[in-house]
């Protein structure tokens, strides 16, 4: 996190293409505010669209705007994000989502810092920094055709990975304490808190939907506990009955043993998809390379 925070402040005051990358909850969005934010562009509009929740064919609009009878329905003149993000920042969150033919046409945007409305005879200049966003594998996505190799290398000039947060248990404590006191400020109550045994299982458990589902398994917790301290009672997890101190050290022994034999594994299939070329393998794990060497080592591969 603190390589994450040194490449969010090193790429602030630049207008270049980001790739925010990570699995699904670990607060990628954050990360692109975070840019914004903290750039001379924040005052300006920050402006998001999930790629793949649009269908292809509104996409194009979406983004570039639309002049009046373009098509059915387009009963008047729309901007699009683009244009609406003048001056400012447009995030493309999940854009592995993203339809061939408007990779294509965002491409050419990035190229050209124009946009043409759908229907529009004319090309109107943009002025809005790109933040890109995905959870999906783009390199392998290129190597199988279905993400444009050029598209990619003009958005992967910076790669924030954000990282799971088994990779970061130390994080749980003051995430449990952020998200408790946004719940007491939103619903205006009276803060409440984690019991020690509580604070230990919710440690110990791998968070497979990172940080969106420890708010979600917090704030049901916050609802339906009815003391100002939260027992184990009140997480609604997997296997959640109040274990034994020695049960929850064997069960982090296991979470990480399981952890590092599925790191090893992604390692060993990214060295082979990468014809063993260490740079190259460290890329498609998203990991950094010292980071990765170090990983070699300990696993005894090279």
């Amino acid at each position: 996190m603190r390589k994450l925070y040194a490449l969010i402040d090193r790429v602030k005051e630049t207008d270049i293409p980001v790739l925010v990358t990570g699995e699904s909850g670990t607060g990628k969005e954050v990360v692109a505010r975070a840019v914004h934010d903290s750039s001379a562009r924040a005052k300006a509009p920050f402006l998001g669209v999930n790629c793949g929740a649009i269908p292809a064919n509104l996409l194009e609009s979406e983004l570039f705007g639309h002049v009046r009878g373009a098509f059915t329905g387009a009963d008047r003149e729309r901007k699009g994000l683009f244009r609406e993000a003048e001056g400012g920042t447009i995030l493309l969150d999940e854009i592995g989502e993203m339809p061939l033919k408007m990779q294509s046409g965002l491409l050419r945007v990035l190229q050209e810092k124009t946009v043409r409305p759908v229907g529009g005879a004319k090309e109107e200049a943009v002025n809005a920094r790109v933040i890109a966003a995905t959870n999906r594998d783009l390199e392998s996505m290129v190597a199988e055709g279905t993400f444009r190799e050029d598209l990619f290398y003009r958005l992967h000039v910076v790669d924030l990975r954000v990282p799971p947060l088994r990779e970061r248990t130390e994080d749980i404590p003051p995430l449990i304490d952020h998200f408790l006191t946004i719940f007491a400020n939103r619903y205006r109550r009276d803060k409440k808190s984690v019991e020690r045994d509580a604070l230990r299982r919710l440690a110990a458990y791998d968070w497979p939907g990172n940080v969106r589902q420890l708010e979600h398994v917090l704030l049901n917790a916050w609802l339906m506990g009815e003391g100002n301290e939260l027992c184990l009672d009140d997480f609604a997890l997997p296997d959640a009955s109040r274990p034994s101190p020695s049960s929850h050290r064997s069960r982090a022994v296991k979470n990480r043993a399981e952890y590092k034999d599925s790191e090893k594994d992604r390692i060993l299939r990214a060295l082979a998809a990468a014809n063993w070329n260490r740079v190259k393998a460290a890329q498609l794990v998203g990991m950094p390379r010292r980071t990765f060497y170090r990983r070699l080592k300990e696993f005894g591969i090279l």
